[in-house]
């Protein structure tokens, strides 16, 4: 693997508690990989970078992992790493932690999974575990499928964000029929409005919430129309951001928790 490489087939082989912390392996049994975030959890060590910096280059690796439909940059640990930073830390966790890592490894890589000794000697606790563990593999699975699925709309968030385009709300509707949600020009208004990021009535209707405008989401242009009697009339009209753009398409195709902005 590269550094800075998007690991989309990156998987979580192993999940279980181990000594009351939740504990993951991802890569292969061969070549363990595990996630800094998760180690620095175990061991209760409040700066990551500083953690990091106690291994050599050859036992971390930085890396793209797409999660939950997103590019996310994360620090993983070789099984070198980890053994390292565990024997550096001076929690008493630290070294009980290194020993259930190395028994877990060692009984994966002999029989293919991990199991302790009361479990494959009572048949009927084994299978129970071994449903729980289908289950939860079926689950992974389907997690594993949704995020390929949503990986080119991360790729198209991710060039909008950098845009400095404004769109009118007429074409982000487009953009949203386009990628799969099924609405028009005045469908989208109403739902905006209802759901608090457009103003509903009087001369500020259809433009954005104080709340709306914190976030980013829209900008507003203004222009002057020459009426025929030399007046001279100033519209207004609310256009989507790029940041905006990436925060409505991610709400209305469902991978962002519903959020009135108030």
């Amino acid at each position: 693997m590269k550094r800075g490489e998007i690991l989309n087939d990156l998987k979580i082989i192993e999940q279980r508690e181990v000594l009351g912390k939740e504990f993951k392996i991802y890569g292969d049994f061969e070549n363990p990989l595990f996630l800094a975030k998760d180690v620095a959890n175990w061991i209760e060590h409040s700066d990551i970078s500083t953690m990091m910096r106690t291994v050599d280059d050859n036992e971390k690796l930085l890396q793209t992992l797409f999660v939950s439909g997103q590019n996310r940059e994360m620090w993983f640990l070789t099984e070198d790493g980890l053994y390292e930073v565990l024997m550096q830390s001076r929690k008493p966790i630290a070294k009980e932690f290194k020993k259930e890592v190395k028994q877990i490894l060692k009984t994966i890589r002999k029989h293919g999974l991990y199991a302790k000794e009361e479990l494959l000697d009572n048949p009927d606790i084994a299978i129970a575990a071994f449903k729980a563990l289908k289950e939860e593999r079926e689950a992974r699975k389907a997690l594993e499928a949704e995020n390929e699925r949503m990986q080119p709309l991360a790729l198209f968030a991710k060039s909008v964000s950098a845009s400095d385009t404004s769109i009118l709300i007429g074409d982000l509707a487009k953009l949203l029929k386009q990628n799969g949600y099924d609405t028009g020009q005045k469908r989208l208004f109403e739902e905006l409005r209802q759901r608090g990021f457009l103003m509903k009535s009087g001369s500020s209707k259809n433009l954005p919430t104080q709340r709306a405008m914190e976030l980013g989401l829209f900008e507003v242009k203004e222009s002057t129309i020459n009426n025929p009697d030399g007046s001279v009339r100033v519209t207004k009209t609310t256009k989507v951001t790029g940041k905006g753009q990436v925060y409505f398409v991610n709400l209305f195709l469902g991978k962002q928790l519903e959020e009135k902005v108030g």
